[in-house]
């Protein structure tokens, strides 16, 4: 076009239409542009408080501990009225001494025993000094008369070499191990210092094979147990076994602990596993969906969806349903405690009706807000979809006393063993990994049912493991 000349109507005409689609194109390079940020917004503030990420994967900002209970009103430390814990006197300590005052405190006059005004109990609870004790089986060999044949008596179970350690230094070894998570070369050296004796990271890394191999039986006791359990707790985590990515699977109860290492986190895994295959209680787990496909009664783990609201709230804080549903959820967990607490059956109807149906609404409620353009689907609304899907297994721990709230059963018999990973980084062999997580289980079960556990682990080392009967998995 020309210096000085006028465009035309048609040329103004096709200009605009051209700025038009220009910035409609600009307007949608925005809107995605826009709708990244806040995705990556999500990624960058997604933490172990408002997603099922551990605690040990918080990048950056770090959030601060954050209870999802909601405040209580009370003051920290002990309650007024709860009962204390102190040391308690002994009715026959071990050793007794006597002291007697010499003079008067107050004129300095001389005092006799004759003169007695009562006595004052203290009581000094300590370990005496630890040395090993060495006991020598002296197996002695006859000749018969008759036949000249030399007969030597047998050695005890634990007199396994000309000289050994004893069962007891042994289960503290497998304790320090597999439940207090202390490292092979550091364990040998507290035991060294702790007995005055050299004891070598050979012989302390050998350990429990042996003892894994007396529990085959407690092991099928335990695994019974769970199936025959009217609830019971399922989960899985990542673990390290021979340089690779393998799955931790734990099937557990108040009473119970059993574990599986396998390559596989789904079914395959929890076919061999071989508890869920004949379950017919409640499984609680944290909603993957491969435990749907075993039994009909299913409950999810409601510490999981606090933490998924939490998410919502912060991605959506214009919308008002995250924090009913959350506040839902407490109550209605609060409720089932009050009515665990007066020996009540069921959550009275006149409470927990209204809360179910406000849960139900506000799922909905937030199911009316379009969701968010993109080809996947949010967080957001698969969470909600979730919620409205299986509203029977979120719900179930209110409508059945029996089922608890979360999975934290099961998370707690877990969460040690991802320490066990940071300190050693994982197994070196499969049968390692099985042999420690066996003897874990041994040790687990064990202090559920208030067990001494260098008493049971040396009773499984003398080939004698304890097993957990009727009474103890009820």
């Amino acid at each position: 076009m020309g210096e000085g000349v006028r465009p035309s109507y048609d040329e103004l005409v096709a200009l605009v239409a051209a700025q038009a689609v220009e910035l409609a194109r600009a307007r949608e390079e925005i809107t995605a542009l826009r709708a990244e940020v806040a995705a990556l917004k999500r990624q960058l503030g997604t933490n172990s408080g408002n997603s099922s990420m551990p605690p040990s994967s918080d990048r950056f900002a770090k959030p601060a501990p954050k209870s999802l209970r909601g405040k209580s009103g009370r003051k920290q430390g002990k309650q007024p009225g709860a009962a204390g814990a102190n040391l308690s006197l002994v009715e026959n300590p071990d050793t007794i001494l006597d002291h007697a005052p010499s003079a008067c405190s107050g004129c300095g006059a001389a005092l006799r025993r004759a003169h007695r005004a009562g006595m004052i109990r203290r009581q000094v609870v300590d370990l005496p000094p630890i040395h090993p004790s060495v006991t020598e089986h002296r197996l002695h060999r006859l000749r018969c008369r008759g036949c000249h044949h030399v007969t030597t008596a047998p050695a005890p179970a634990e007199a396994t070499a000309p000289a050994c350690y004893g069962p007891n230094v042994t289960a503290l070894a497998v304790y320090l191990l597999t439940y207090q998570h202390i490292p092979v070369a550091r364990t040998a050296q507290l035991l060294q210092d702790l007995l005055g004796v050299p004891v070598s990271t050979g012989w302390v890394a050998g350990v429990l094979p042996p003892v894994a191999a007396q529990l085959d039986g407690f092991a099928e006791r335990v695994e019974d147990a769970l199936r025959a359990a009217p609830v019971a707790h399922f989960d899985e985590t990542g673990i390290r076994v021979e340089g690779k990515n393998w799955w931790l699977h734990v099937a557990c109860t108040p009473r119970l602990t059993a574990y599986l290492p396998h390559p596989q986190r789904g079914g395959e895994a929890m076919d061999e596993f071989g508890i869920l295959t004949r379950f017919r209680g409640v499984a609680v787990h944290d909603g993957l969906m491969s435990y749907q496909d075993f039994g009909r009664n299913h409950a999810r783990c409601n510490a999981h969806h606090l933490r998924e609201l939490v998410a919502a709230g912060e991605a959506h804080p214009e919308h008002a349903w995250p924090r009913i549903a959350m506040k839902t959820l407490e109550e209605l967990n609060t409720a089932a405690h009050a009515a665990r607490d007066a020996g009540l059956a069921a959550i009275p109807a006149n409470i927990v009706d209204p809360l179910l149906s406000r849960f139900v609404r506000t799922v909905h409620l937030g199911l009316l807000h379009p969701p968010d353009r993109g080809r996947k689907q949010s967080k957001t609304r698969n969470l909600l979809v979730r919620l409205r899907d299986y509203q029977h297994q979120v719900l179930l721990f209110a409508r059945d006393l029996t089922v608890p709230f979360t999975n934290n059963q099961a998370e707690r018999d877990l969460r040690m063993i991802k320490a066990q990973l940071k300190i050693s980084g994982g197994w070196r062999t499969q049968h390692g990994a099985h042999a420690w997580l066996r003897v874990r289980g041994y040790i687990s079960t064990a202090r559920k049912n208030g067990l001494h556990i260098i008493t049971a682990l040396r009773d499984a080392i003398t080939g004698n493991p304890w097993l957990p009967t009727t009474i103890e998995i009820a």
